[in-house]
């Protein structure tokens, strides 16, 4: 990338993060039909938690010595990252790609909703009307039927509830903690969890087919991972954080490659609204900070 600006990079990184992550969801979705979840966790966990280690023993070493304050929130950050994983991998084995990955883009709303709420971080009127108007259109995505909520629209819902929660206590530690051993902490809690939550269910063999597949969700995920880490080295972070949205395209392109899934025009009205929001509640605190800023 030679040639490119700092930031015109971290766009770029930023969209090749969101990429492998969609991928990654894609493997896992072609093996839902056919691979126990537990099971499916569990190997993926394995694989990760080592590519993970050997991510971190070339961009920085795994370092466990930080304040008590600092362990707790790893260990809240680890228990939320374990929620997040049961209830997003049910929903992505049972809801077409897109509308999960849509159902996910009201994070920058929740996490901002979160931060006003239990931190008191400040948020005007105008990113409240956004938050609320992002949520609006995250119900024409899991829109309810006669009977109600579907139960993976539920569990969608609950996963962005989980990973909210994550990225506040993310938010909350110092800078003693590295941000790989944090990453490290979280793919070897599922992994433990998975294990466990295994031994009630019956294992399946795998073919080469199903090796490959779980193979590349290991390898996506870690890019994603190193990609996401790239991106907070280069370029603005008012300037990269909306090309986190670019994840929707892709989910929106492979689902309709792969699955065979395009979704209605209320969803995809959704979809808008959403994103829309989204982007107008970060650009927005952006300009607010910069203002900050200037007047210290």
């Amino acid at each position: 990338m030679q040639g490119l600006s700092d930031n015109l990079k971290g766009a770029v990184l930023m969209m090749c993060s969101m990429a492998a992550f969609v991928l990654n969801d894609t493997c896992i979705k072609l093996l839902g039909p056919e691979v126990p979840l537990f099971q499916m966790l569990f190997l993926r966990g394995v694989a990760s938690s080592i590519l993970v280690w050997a991510l971190a023993r070339t961009i920085g070493p795994i370092k466990l010595r930080f304040p008590a304050r600092d362990w707790g929130l790893v260990i809240g950050r680890t228990m939320s990252e374990i929620v997040a994983a049961y209830f997003f991998i049910n929903a992505l084995y049972h809801m077409p790609i897109a509308n999960v990955t849509a159902v996910l883009q009201v994070l920058p709303l929740t996490v901002t909703l979160g931060g006003a709420l239990f931190f008191r971080e400040p948020v005007g009127w105008r990113r409240f009307s956004a938050i609320l108007v992002g949520f609006l259109g995250m119900l024409l995505i899991v829109r309810p039927g006669p009977d109600g909520f579907d139960i993976y629209a539920l569990y969608a819902m609950a996963a962005v509830a989980a990973v909210t929660v994550r990225d506040l206590t993310t938010r909350r530690m110092s800078v003693a903690v590295p941000s790989m051993t944090v990453t490290l902490f979280a793919s070897l809690g599922v992994t433990v969890f998975s294990a466990f939550a295994s031994l009630g269910s019956e294992w399946v063999s795998l073919d080469g087919r199903q090796v490959a597949l779980l193979s590349g969700a290991s390898v996506f995920i870690l890019g994603g991972y190193l990609f996401s880490v790239m991106v907070m080295r280069c370029g603005d972070v008012s300037f990269t954080a909306p090309f986190r949205y670019s994840g929707l395209v892709w989910a929106l392109v492979l689902g309709a490659a792969v699955f065979g899934d395009w979704p209605d025009a209320l969803t995809l009205a959704g979809c808008v609204i959403v994103v829309g929001a989204g982007v107008f509640t970060i650009v927005r605190a952006n300009a607010r900070t910069q203002a900050k800023s200037a007047r210290t």
